[in-house]
């Protein structure tokens, strides 16, 4: 069969990346067509656009690059009928992807959805545009079946993918990673992971820096994004003694005693490797302002919004500042404070459903095409 799968971030690039794996293994004859990023081409997809020209964060960007989003939309449908796919999938991506959505579903295209909208977080209303252009949803978030279920939609609950993720990808032995990297032998580490937008990275890794010095028994390590060449992180690892590493985050997480992380996906990826972890997001006014009156969430972070509390803390906006950041840093490291994370990440693990992600949802899509 044709396949044609969009996604438009670094993680969906990743999670992409391995139901490619799966449908080529489940489908022999799989010819697929993506847009995505350096994964998923070698997972095995024809590359038509990579995630890294679509990538705009926050509205103020989004309204600035409008003209090149909607270039965007148009190549995409040109390309999606050239290709005449059997199947079009979806992953997360929801404000690209329910626009082409819409039109694939008027064209008589089979749509599938990987990895929901977070509608849930915002705009419930979305839901009805949903059931009308999806013909199939699978979910990787345990609450996201009964929250269909109240609109009427049934959905596949198939686990989360980054369970396979983690269980594919090879992690290297302590000691060799801190050769390799240039670390400090001996001394634990506290991982910085700051996103993987250019402005967001800026940001967030001036303020998680600014802690430093108040933590000398330990060395900060910033994981370098995919998506950002290695000259970016520069003016961060060269003014201050940091440690940096490329492309291999999961090695980091493995070997690290705590973590300060950017609110996303990266969030549930510490809390899987059982790394205890402060949570940060500070975005500009405007984005800040507009998304406080429309996202109706007591969490921001994956960790806490499946476990219904507050297993990590969260430091928004102007509560994420250096003395709180040091304060919160300070109860991870010992103590009853990081003991109750862990607890809670072990009870958060039980929740997730269990690998084979991709193999299922690759299954599903196959038996629905």
């Amino acid at each position: 069969m044709n396949y044609y799968i969009i996604a438009g971030e670094a993680s969906g690039d990743l999670h992409g990346s391995n139901l490619i794996k799966a449908l080529l293994k489940q489908d022999t004859a799989a010819n697929i067509r993506c847009w995505g990023g350096d994964l998923m081409e070698q997972a095995g997809g024809h590359l038509a656009k990579h995630y890294k020209t679509m990538s705009f964060m926050g509205f103020a960007e989004v309204l600035k690059n409008i003209p090149a989003i909607f270039k965007n939309i148009r190549f995409c449908k040109e390309d999606i009928t050239a290709f005449k796919p059997d199947v079009i999938i979806f992953i997360d991506f929801s404000g690209f992807n329910l626009r082409i959505a819409k039109w694939a579903k008027q064209h008589r295209y089979t749509t599938n959805y990987y990895i929901s909208p977070q509608v849930w977080a915002s705009r419930a209303g979305r839901v009805k545009k949903i059931k009308r252009d999806i013909d199939q949803m699978y979910v990787i978030l345990p609450f996201e079946k009964a929250f269909y279920a109240k609109y009427g939609m049934e959905v596949d609950f198939v686990g989360h993918p980054l369970l396979d993720a983690i269980a594919n990808t090879p992690i290297t032995e302590d000691q060799h990673f801190r050769k390799t990297n240039q670390l400090d032998l001996e001394r634990p580490i506290i991982a910085l992971l700051p996103g993987s937008r250019k402005q967001e990275v800026e940001k967030m890794l001036t303020i998680m820096l600014s802690v430093i010095g108040n933590f000398r028994k330990y060395q900060f390590v910033i994981a370098g994004a995919p998506s950002l060449p290695m000259e970016f992180y520069a003016p961060f690892t060269n003014a201050q003694t940091v440690g940096f590493v490329s492309n291999d985050t999961y090695s980091l997480l493995s070997h690290s005693h705590a973590a300060l992380v950017t609110s996303g996906t990266a969030t549930l990826e510490t809390a899987l490797f059982k790394v205890p972890q402060v949570v940060c997001y500070k975005g500009s006014w405007l984005s800040y302002q507009i998304a406080k009156r429309i996202i109706t969430l007591k969490y921001i972070s994956l960790v806490n919004l499946i476990m219904d509390t507050e297993v990590v803390k969260e430091l928004i906006q102007e509560e994420l500042h250096t003395n709180n950041l040091i304060n919160e840093l300070q109860k991870t490291l010992r103590g009853p404070g990081r003991e109750n994370i862990i607890k809670g990440y072990t009870s958060l693990i039980q929740k997730l459903g269990g690998a084979g992600a991709s193999d299922k949802v690759a299954s599903l899509i196959i038996k629905n095409a």
